[in-house]
């Protein structure tokens, strides 16, 4: 039983880190393609498109393969939940185009308490003192390490409504249809995956144009240019894997919650290979959002733990119950043999 919890431990930590380190690896290669001192590549839903493609073509070899099973997942499921992924994306993608960056972060913490809401209404899910403090303090925490400047206007803030509903909904979805259909992560993510590369290669170069103005097919593509889309492409295969094997695993909540642990790597390794500036401020913030997360895992093996007992005390109750109404039946016959005897 131990061998079994260690091991489970060890999964959940390494799902956990994957999806840290692509999360990184794949902010930073984008960072060096999409950005002007680097291949000004500007098409970011496009390069979205590219990631769902490899992450299909990796999808459709492993089945091909044998080395992953294929289930049956209803195909009007499959193509509402792309739907609500490609809404997630073209509205965060618009949320930061249209608000300003301090805006734009609010708009992502956010998404904790609304994943909260969602789950209570959806699944009539309840969230301890324990881990609504913890919530609370991560959100704190993150919001002054990131936010600085937060200006909104109309068209922004519908995006950004947009993007967190759907970003919410879809994360929320990952794991329930895993558990409805009893799928796995990635046979979930092979099945997903070549619908939201179609859409979002036929529809992203239009997005990204009214983004950035610019058109995907007047790009100079260098040896540099296609060596990162490879690289942004690869990392994304582990990123979306992760995802859907740490939601699986946990919950929509936790990989909000933990998953913020991103932004602080980002803001150390912007530091450290970008020379982005780190006020005191930062500083600060990122160790208040790690105390939140400290505090919320303490919170959630709590839960767990008072959930393993549960069980034990019903199942008491019970038998006390059904030996009472033992001991009631027994009396009662004996007083139906003894008027039968009279």
């Amino acid at each position: 039983m131990e061998s079994e919890k260690k091991s489970s431990h060890v999964s959940d930590m390494g799902a956990w880190a994957m999806n840290v380190v692509s999360s990184v690896g794949i902010i930073m290669a984008n960072k060096q393609l999409m950005s002007a001192n680097g291949y000004s590549f500007t098409f970011a839903t496009t390069l979205t498109g590219f990631h769902f493609a490899v992450t299909a073509l990796v999808g459709m070899v492993s089945n091909a393969t044998g080395l992953s099973s294929s289930k049956h997942v209803p195909l009007w499921e499959l193509i509402w939940f792309s739907i609500v992924a490609n809404m997630s994306i073209t509205g965060m993608n618009l949320s930061l185009m249209l608000n300003s960056v301090g805006f734009y972060q609010i708009s992502k913490l956010s998404m904790i308490p609304v994943v909260c809401i969602m789950e209570w209404i959806l699944h009539n899910k309840r969230y301890s003192k324990e881990v609504k403090m913890s919530v609370v303090v991560v959100v704190i925490g993150v919001g002054v390490c990131t936010v600085t400047d937060v200006k909104v206007n109309a068209k922004g803030f519908i995006c950004a409504c947009v993007a967190v509903l759907s970003t919410s909904l879809q994360q929320i979805s990952i794991g329930s249809l895993q558990k409805k259909y009893s799928v796995g992560s990635f046979e979930l993510l092979s099945k997903t995956a070549p619908i939201q590369a179609c859409s979002l290669l036929v529809l992203g170069p239009f997005c990204d144009y009214y983004l950035s103005g610019n058109l995907l097919l007047d790009y100079k593509y260098t040896y540099g240019a296609i060596f990162f889309i490879l690289l942004s492409c690869s990392l994304a295969v582990f990123c979306n894997v992760s995802q859907y094997l740490c939601i699986g695993r946990f919950s929509a909540v936790s990989f909000q919650v933990l998953g913020h642990m991103k932004t602080v790597c980002v803001l150390t390794l912007g530091w450290l290979l970008f020379e982005s500036a780190l006020t005191f401020k930062n500083i600060m913030g990122m160790l208040v959002a790690i105390a939140g997360m400290v505090i919320y895992s303490w919170a959630v093996e709590i839960e767990k733990q008072s959930n393993t007992k549960s069980p034990h005390a019903s199942k008491n109750s019970l038998t006390e119950e059904e030996l009472r109404l033992l001991k009631e039946g027994m009396e009662k016959a004996d007083v139906e043999v003894g008027q039968s005897k009279a």
